[in-house]
Parts: C-alpha cells; sequence; structure tokens
C-alpha cells in the first residue's frame, strides 16, 4: 500500500511539473521594424536575414526577458502607425523620442543619444550646415525626425523618401541638395559612399532612442526596461554600441 502511494504521489509530482512547465510557455510578440535604416536595422545581403544594432539588442532583450519575436519589416511610416493604432505590440527603428509620440505609443528607457546632420556631395562647397539650406532641395524619409527638421527650415524645398538609402542615392546623383538624417545613420551612409559623400556641421538636435510599444503594454514596457537595463548593466550594449556605432550610450 506504501509502495503503491509512493508511485502514485510521484506520478501527481511528476505530472504537476510538466503542467507548471506547459504553462510557463514563451511569450510572443510582434516586434515592427524598417530595415532600410543603417546601422540600425539593415538586411543581410548574404544571408537575407534582420541585422543591424537595433535587432541584435532586441533579440538580447527577447532572450533576457522570455520572449519569441515575430519580427514585421515595413516602412517607417508604418512602424510608428502600426505601434500607434497597436497593430504590433512593439517597435524598435532608430525611434526618436518625441512629445507628440509619445501621446500615442509607450516608450523604453532611452537606449542611444543621436541628433540630426546634415549630409552633402563630396563636393560641395555652399553648405557647410543646418543654416546653408535656404534654398536648397533638402530630403529625408518620411515620418522621421529629419523630416520633421527639413520642413522647419524656412526656404527649403522639402522632398520626402520613403528610404533613406533612396534619398542619398539622389543625392549622389544630383536630384537633391543635401540630406538630414541620424548622425549614426548619415556616418553609416558616408561610410559606404565615403568618395561621394560627407557630412557638415555638427548635430543640430538633441535626441534619443527608445523602444516603442501599443498603448495598452505597459507590462511589456516593464519587462523590458528591466531586460534592458540589466543588458546595459552587464556591458552588452556596450559591446552593440562598439561593433555597430559610435555614439553613448543614453544616460
Amino acid at each position: 500500500m506504501k509502495k503503491t502511494l509512493v508511485v502514485v504521489c510521484s506520478v501527481l509530482i511528476l505530472a504537476a511539473v510538466v503542467l507548471s512547465a506547459c504553462g510557463a510557455k514563451t511569450e510572443k510578440v510582434t516586434v515592427a521594424t524598417d530595415a532600410t535604416f543603417p546601422p540600425f536595422e539593415t538586411v543581410d545581403e548574404a544571408t537575407k536575414e534582420l541585422t543591424g544594432f537595433d535587432v541584435e539588442l532586441m533579440n538580447a532583450i527577447a532572450e533576457k526577458a522570455g520572449m519569441e519575436i515575430e519580427w514585421v519589416n515595413t516602412p517607417f511610416d508604418s512602424v510608428v502607425a502600426g505601434v500607434s493604432e497597436c497593430q504590433y505590440d512593439m517597435a524598435i527603428a532608430a525611434i526618436t523620442i518625441t512629445e507628440e509620440r509619445q501621446a500615442t505609443m509607450l516608450f523604453s528607457d532611452p537606449y542611444v543619444d543621436a541628433g540630426q546632420i546634415v549630409v552633402v556631395r563630396i563636393d560641395e562647397t555652399a553648405i557647410a550646415g543646418k543654416d546653408d539650406l535656404s534654398g536648397k532641395v533638402v530630403a529625408a524619409q518620411l515620418g522621421t525626425t529629419g523630416e520633421i527638421e527639413a520642413q522647419a527650415i524656412e526656404g527649403v524645398e522639402y522632398k520626402p523618401y520613403d528610404t533613406y538609402d533612396l534619398a542619398m542615392l539622389d543625392l549622389i546623383n544630383g536630384q537633391v541638395d543635401a540630406v538630414i538624417a541620424d548622425k549614426p545613420t548619415a556616418d553609416a551612409f558616408v561610410g559606404q559612399y565615403a568618395d561621394k559623400l560627407m557630412t557638415v556641421g555638427d548635430p543640430f538636435t538633441e535626441e534619443k532612442y527608445g523602444i516603442a510599444f501599443c498603448k495598452d503594454k505597459a507590462d511589456l514596457q516593464a519587462k523590458v526596461n528591466e531586460a534592458l537595463g540589466t543588458l546595459v548593466a552587464d556591458g552588452t550594449v556596450g559591446g552593440l554600441i562598439t561593433k555597430w556605432l559610435a555614439p553613448v550610450v543614453a544616460e
């Protein structure tokens, strides 16, 4: 009888452990990004996989927080609109934290400092910075803070683009006079086209990037912030910055 009870108890304990393990499912989240924004997010030509600073950071956060990511690659303006309308749980796409965006979505703690800077052709002599853009054709990507800054400059003829790579190609080909972009992204394109493009002047805005969340996802925001804080403290974020960027982690 005792042996039978021991066996029965053992079976019940094992069943409880199995059920407990089954109940502790990995949370699946949809994460939107725009993979046309190096060095933060792009598509690896060899593997066709998403790669970049934001992608590696988000994957590290997911691992730390016990989440499974379903990536959605979509144009930047759709990234912002989609999170605002809760089509996606969250988004990471070098998204600047602004008061306007905070009205429609939640943000993580900031993870990178950035600012807008002007990109011109390598032989440009008339443009030395933002103050020289009046009367010029200036490009930026739709939905970005670069677009906001370009439209705010008096006398500028603004030309929007779906992606920054198209804007930079038109700059090289003489279709626009300058492009306004986040400095890390501008530096990436200047590195890619070192014999054709250069940045001029200093960054003229102070911006911080954050991970965006659907307004209803405060619990997810807290979980991500906890994981992000751990990754900053253990040096993971610093290592990614060394690998992909030059700016400093936001404090």
